[in-house]
């Protein structure tokens, strides 16, 4: 007979009887469990590298004229070819020379991270090496997504760490380039991930992740430079010497020193990385000079649409980066995305092709991102859609009608 229950009592209704006959409730496999744990940190930035691969790659090809190359050819344009290059053939042994004489760039400017990534993917895929070259950059990309949405999590929350990826992967002018054969994507991956083992206190990872970047770009010197902040403040906190992060911290400063005594071991000249650089590419240190000075030609004379916007892009990120100096800012993202913009606008290199360089830089993301994420959700998904749709656009333009673009 069932229990009747007293009005306005908290008695609650008897569980079902159970079927003696049935047995107990089987556990949930592991493998379930933890599909069920990675699924939500996997989705959104997968969703989101979909969308915005698929409207880059859309614009590239539908801006691209008659008798322009196809969209395969666009995605290995410039670097990356040389990137495959490498992956197919390997280093040259020493330095290269024009008809003329004169020292000229080769190969050894790029790290070989990289192209070893490239020659896996052959090798497990059997693709050719270009079109594995595209696919190790979109791989990459989506590792450097999902780790980036980890970090901003634990920084700012889920909603902010939502709107930082879609700013990352399509509203920044050049993202574009995340997509091509360039190293920029799997330079992302392991520089967030690094700031998110950091974050986590990971400092063996945090070490091994940074030395790869430092084989990856010479501008790892942030992201060991992030490190060394974090180490610091680990120690102070801590108040006495700890050998994992010490032993972090020298993993990551062995990373682009031992290329660069390969290289010179190589040719027979411990300069030859930077001779190389100079006589290639005319990189160098210069304080700023020559980004200051595209900065007065383009805006003094406003001579021609790409200079001029590139010009204010780059203004805009530096202004961008100095608002994300704020007092509750985590200080070793400060330390690398300034390191980023520092390492870019401070070398001598080709000004249009600095808006690419600074993709990866992930701190000027952040005032943008906390302010939409504040707003109503409409507000936020039409501001959203109005950027990326601005830089897949510009993405697209600039690679279609500018050859110094990247």
């Amino acid at each position: 007979m069932k229990p009747v229950p007293i009005p306005g009592s908290r008695t609650k209704d008897l569980a079902p009887a159970v079927d003696p006959g049935a047995g107990p409730a089987l556990p949930e496999p592991p493998s379930t469990r933890l599909a069920k744990r990675i699924f939500p940190l996997v989705w959104p930035p997968l969703a989101i590298y979909a969308v915005t691969a698929a409207l880059h790659l859309a614009l590239l090809s539908a801006m691209a004229g008659p008798g322009d190359p196809g969209l395969r050819e666009r995605l290995l344009s410039w670097d990356g070819k040389l990137y495959v290059d490498i992956a197919a053939n390997g280093y040259p042994d020493g330095y290269s020379y024009a008809a003329d004489g004169s020292l000229t760039g080769n190969n050894l400017a790029f790290f070989p991270l990289y192209p070893l990534l490239i020659r896996i993917v052959h090798t497990l895929t059997g693709l050719d090496h270009e079109l594995a070259g595209i696919v190790t950059a979109h791989l990459a990309l989506i590792a450097a997504l999902v780790v980036a949405q980890c970090l901003f999590t634990r920084l700012y929350g889920r909603r902010t760490a939502l709107v930082a990826v879609v700013l990352l992967a399509g509203a920044q002018p050049m993202a574009v380039s995340f997509l091509m054969s360039y190293s920029e994507s799997l330079f992302l991956a392991l520089a967030a991930g690094t700031l998110l083992a950091a974050h986590r206190r990971a400092w063996l990872t945090a070490g091994t992740l940074a030395l790869l970047t430092g084989l990856t770009r010479p501008a790892a010197a942030a992201v060991v430079a992030a490190l060394a902040v974090a180490v610091a403040l680990e120690l102070l906190r801590e108040r006495r010497w700890r050998a994992r992060p010490l032993a972090a911290l020298a993993l990551a400063c062995a990373g682009t020193p031992l290329y660069l005594w390969w290289v010179g071991a190589r040719v027979g000249d411990m300069d030859a990385w930077f001779t190389i650089q100079e006589a290639g590419w005319g990189t160098h240190w210069d304080n700023g000079a020559a980004f200051l000075h595209f900065l007065g030609a383009s805006l003094g004379r406003g001579e021609g649409w790409v200079p001029v916007s590139t010009a204010v892009l780059l203004l805009g990120l530096v202004c961008a980066t100095v608002i994300a100096w704020r007092r509750d800012a985590w200080p070793p993202l400060l330390v690398h995305g300034t390191g980023i913009l520092v390492l870019t606008l401070c070398q001598s290199n080709y000004s249009h092709s600095k808006l690419r360089l600074l993709v990866p830089g992930l701190l000027f993301l952040v005032p943008a991102a906390r302010a939409l994420a504040r707003a109503r959700t409409g507000t936020a998904v039409l501001a959203l859609a109005a950027a990326t749709a601005f830089g897949c656009w510009y993405g697209a333009h600039m690679l279609t009608i500018w050859r110094y673009a990247i």
